[in-house]
């Protein structure tokens, strides 16, 4: 789906900045704060989808319990659908500091009213994105 590079001074991107800060400081509070009630958020890590500030909250409990997830936001990507695909580069660690996953993932935001309404991982816009 077409995309064009979305105004990183935009109001959506300092939304979403805020959410992957608040995931990487572990503040669970802070990020689901950024959320529907009704959010729907993928398991990436098992599979499947959580629903509700609560189901994440705890789907990233048990996950940081197994591996130590880092996703810092490069580019963010406006679609003509609306649906906003931001380019992070992840890096996934297990608890002993190993690092077991490392590149860059696309991640799909529909947002709602000011606060993100669903995440899902998809592909990357294109293959020669920069920073």
């Amino acid at each position: 789906m077409p995309s064009a590079p979305l105004d990183q001074s935009s109001p959506e991107a300092g939304l979403l900045r805020a959410a992957y800060a608040a995931f990487n400081s572990r503040d669970i509070a802070a990020a689901v704060a950024l959320m529907t009630p009704d959010v729907t958020w993928p398991r990436a890590f098992k599979g499947g989808f959580v629903r509700g500030p609560q189901e994440v909250g705890a789907y990233w409990k048990e996950q940081w319990s197994e591996i130590d997830p880092k996703v810092e936001p490069l580019v963010f990507h406006l679609e003509d659908n609306g649906h906003i695909v931001v380019e992070v580069h992840q890096l996934v660690r297990d608890l002993a500091g190993t690092a077991l996953a490392e590149g860059r993932v696309g991640h799909c935001f529909t947002l709602e009213g000011g606060l993100i309404r669903s995440m899902e991982v998809c592909a990357l816009p294109s293959a020669g994105s920069v920073e």
